[in-house]
């Protein structure tokens, strides 16, 4: 038999198969699951693209919206998907400002994965006449790692992608 067995993380997951899922309208982290990468000899890029991110602005509670670009290379653990959906979708009722967000996503990921590398962009649909697209990333400690979080870090967004979903 081929593909992943269930001492390879699958009998830890609580969310996936479940067709009962409580949808937690308060943030929630501790919903949150991963499971072992069997590819941990290998980088590799998981990215993750979720266009109905929603939070609130912490003083008017008025709603924000964003695309989520999540991207990292994976250690020892992944995040399980459905669980990172139920996740986002538990920051629809917080208030909080759009760099918190991405910056409470990335720290979020960074302890439950403990990735060698992670950034989180969040790309804000305007208001008032304007957008907010903070971008945030991480590189493991002592690792190369960390360079190449500093050289993306200095290199972010020096080619500005067309932005048409405006």
């Amino acid at each position: 038999m081929s593909g992943r067995s269930h001492e390879e993380g699958l009998k830890d997951l609580t969310l996936l198969g479940n067709q009962n899922n409580n949808y937690l309208f308060e943030y929630s982290p501790e919903v949150l699951e991963a499971v072992d990468n069997l590819h941990s000899g290998r980088d590799y890029f998981v990215k993750f693209n979720c266009p109905e991110f929603t939070s609130l602005c912490p003083l008017t509670k008025q709603p924000d919206f964003a695309t989520m670009y999540i991207s990292y290379i994976p250690d020892k653990k992944i995040v399980e998907s459905k669980s990172l959906k139920l996740y986002l979708f538990s920051f629809r009722n917080h208030g909080d400002f759009h760099e918190d967000c991405v910056n409470i996503i990335m720290n979020d990921l960074i302890k439950l994965l403990d990735p060698r590398y992670i950034e989180v962009w969040g790309k804000f649909t305007p208001r008032g006449g304007i957008s907010i697209d903070p971008w945030c990333n991480y590189g493991k400690p002592g690792t190369k790692y960390e360079e190449i979080a500093t050289h993306r870090l200095m290199n972010h967004d020096l080619y500005p992608e067309k932005v048409d979903n405006r």
